[in-house]
């Protein structure tokens, strides 16, 4: 869509370092798995919507935090088009 800036795994480190941080989530943008790691883990990306708009075979994912600020997912699995459509019929 040309609304997108592209950087290195150094940008992404600098910007963590300067800000006390150790990881960017971002969300967005469709990956297979639900989530992906990034720049040594240092960026993970989220995708919370399986089957985005019908057309992708992707898992969805939500990030947990705990309290001691680890990190963990639960994964949302697709369901196929003809599961889906067999539901609506019972």
């Amino acid at each position: 869509r040309g609304v997108s800036y592209t950087f290195g795994h150094d940008i992404i480190a600098d910007f963590l370092q300067r800000h006390g941080l150790d990881l960017i989530c971002r969300a967005h943008q469709v990956v297979e798995d639900g989530y992906e790691f990034q720049a040594d883990r240092q960026l993970v990306t989220i995708f919370s919507a399986p089957n985005y708009c019908g057309e992708f075979d992707n898992a969805g994912a939500i990030m947990v935090v705990n309290t001691d600020l680890v990190c963990s997912f639960k994964i949302l699995r697709p369901v196929s088009h003809k599961s889906r459509i067999d539901a609506d019929e019972k």
